[in-house]
C-alpha cells in the first residue's frame, strides 16, 4: 500500500517506450514527473530506487469517468428479461426494495469492481450511486472508496431516483438531502426520466451550488429526438455562471438531430464548458431494441461535439449487472468500442479514456510528461493501436510513481 502521491519517495521508471517509439527513463518526485530522458542518459540519481519497464509501452493511466459501483456485478442476482433501460431500472429497484443487497454485499461488490478497474490500469473513477434506493448504498460505496484510498481516486455522484419533482418526488428529494449530508462529490439525476426535467435541472444546480460541488447528469438517454435536455443544460450553465464543473453523460438524442440542430447544440455545449461522456457499451446493449431495422447505435454525436471543441470522453458505465450483462472493467474495451461504434481512430479513442476522461473529471493531466501526475500504465503492447486491439493483460499500474497493481499474462500453444 502507498500513501498520498505527495508522500511517496522519488523513483525512476527505466526503459519505458513512449507512443512515438522513444525509450525513456521517467523520474518521479512527490507524485509528479520531474524528468523524462532518453534511456541510459539520466543516471545522475544513483540513490533513487528504479523500476525496469522492459521496453513496454508507457502511457498515462486511464480513468473511468462513469461507473455504477452500487450496481456492479449483480447480473446473476438481478435478471432483466426485457433487456432495455426501464426493464433494468425496475428490476434493480425491486431487488433493492426487497432488501436483496446488504451493506456488506455493497461494500464487497464495489471493492471488487474497483480492483477490476485498477489492475487494468485505472487510477481514477467517478461512480454514480442511486441515493434514492437508500443510504446504505452510498455508505457502502464510501466504505469501498476508503478501502482503496491508497490506490486510486474515487469521486461519488448522488444519482437521484425519479420522480424527484412535484409532490411525488418528496421522498427522493429527502434522499438527496441525506446524501449531501453524508458526503458526495457531485449532484446527479436524470431529467429525461422525470415528469419535469427542466425543474429537476434547476433544482440540481441549486443543490450543487449550495453544497459547493459539481454536477453530473444522465442526459437524454433514449432514442426520442423530441427530447433534448442537453441544450437547456448548456444554456443554464452559462446563464447561472456555474463554476463547479458540469458533466453530461450519455446525450444519446443529440445523435438523432438534424445536422443544423446537432451542430448548434454542440457549439453551445462547448461554449458552456460541459464535459460529455459517451458510454458505448451500455447504450449499445440497452438502446434500439424497438428499432429492428437500421437499429441505431445509441451513441451521442461524438464527431460534432469534438469538432465544436467540446471535451468528450468515454466510459464503461455499468458492468455485469442488469444494465449491461457483460463488461471487463477495461478502458481498452471502451476504447475499442469507440473505434468500432464511434468511428474514432485508436489514438483518439485511447485519449477519450485517458486525458479527456481526466479532464471531464476535473483532474490534472497524467502521463510520462514533465509536470504531469505520475499515474502511469506500462503495457506489453507494440503501440496504442495494438493495445486497444489486443488488450494484453501484462500490465504495470503506477499511482504517483509507485507500483499499485501488476498482471502478467502467459499463453502457451500445446502441439
Amino acid at each position: 500500500m502507498v500513501g498520498s502521491p505527495n508522500d511517496v519517495p522519488d523513483r525512476i521508471l527505466r526503459n519505458g517506450r513512449l507512443a512515438d517509439g522513444r525509450h525513456v527513463d521517467v523520474h518521479v518526485s512527490a507524485g509528479t514527473v520531474v524528468d523524462v530522458s532518453p534511456t541510459g542518459t539520466g543516471d545522475g540519481h544513483p540513490d533513487v530506487p528504479t523500476t525496469d519497464l522492459a521496453g513496454w509501452l508507457l502511457v498515462g493511466a486511464p480513468a473511468e469517468p462513469h461507473a455504477h459501483l452500487d450496481k456492479a456485478l449483480t447480473a446473476e442476482q438481478v435478471p432483466n428479461p426485457a433487456g432495455d433501460l426501464m426493464g433494468a431500472i425496475r428490476a434493480w429497484m425491486a431487488e433493492a426494495e426487497a432488501g436483496t443487497f446488504t451493506h456488506d454485499d455493497v461494500v464487497g461488490r464495489a471493492t471488487t469492481a474497483l480492483e477490476m478497474l485498477l489492475v487494468r490500469g485505472v487510477t481514477a473513477v467517478r461512480t454514480h450511486v442511486n441515493v434514492g434506493a437508500g443510504e446504505d448504498f452510498l455508505r457502502g460505496v464510501r466504505e469501498a472508496r476508503q478501502r482503496m484510498a491508497d490506490l486510486m481516486d474515487v469521486q461519488i455522484v448522488a444519482l437521484t431516483s425519479n420522480p424527484i419533482t412535484g409532490s411525488e418526488g418528496r421522498a427522493n428529494r429527502e434522499a438527496l438531502a441525506t446524501a449531501l449530508e453524508i458526503g458526495v462529490d457531485l449532484v446527479g439525476g436524470c431529467p429525461h426520466l422525470d415528469p419535469d426535467g427542466t425543474t429537476l435541472m434547476v433544482d440540481a444546480f441549486a443543490a450543487a451550488t449550495d453544497a459547493g460541488i459539481g454536477l453530473d447528469l444522465h442526459v437524454d438517454e433514449m432514442l426520442d429526438p423530441d427530447v433534448l435536455f442537453l441544450r437547456d443544460l448548456a444554456r443554464m450553465t452559462l446563464e447561472k455562471g456555474f463554476g463547479n464543473g458540469v458533466t453530461a453523460s450519455h446525450c444519446v438524442t443529440l445523435g438523432l438531430q438534424a445536422p443544423d440542430v446537432r451542430d448548434a447544440v454542440a457549439r453551445e455545449v462547448a461554449e458552456a464548458g460541459i464535459g460529455v461522456v459517451a458510454l458505448p457499451q451500455t447504450n449499445l446493449f440497452l438502446q434500439g431494441r424497438d428499432h429492428p431495422v437500421a437499429t441505431p447505435r445509441g451513441l451521442t454525436a461524438v464527431a460534432a461535439l469534438v469538432d465544436a471543441g467540446a471535451t468528450v470522453c468515454a466510459g464503461a458505465d455499468n458492468v455485469q449487472d442488469p444494465f449491461n450483462l457483460v463488461g471487463r472493467s477495461d478502458p481498452l474495451e471502451t476504447a475499442a468500442l469507440m473505434v468500432m461504434a464511434g468511428h474514432r481512430l485508436p489514438d483518439e479513442a485511447f485519449s477519450m479514456v485517458g486525458e479527456h476522461a481526466r479532464a471531464c473529471m476535473d483532474l490534472p493531466p497524467a502521463g510520462p510528461t514533465v509536470g504531469a501526475v505520475a499515474d502511469l500504465l506500462a503495457i506489453d503492447a507494440p503501440s496504442i493501436r495494438g493495445a486497444v486491439a489486443d488488450a494484453p493483460m501484462s500490465r504495470r499500474v503506477f499511482r504517483g510513481g509507485e507500483l499499485v497493481a501488476s498482471v502478467d499474462q502467459e499463453a502457451r500453444i500445446h502441439r
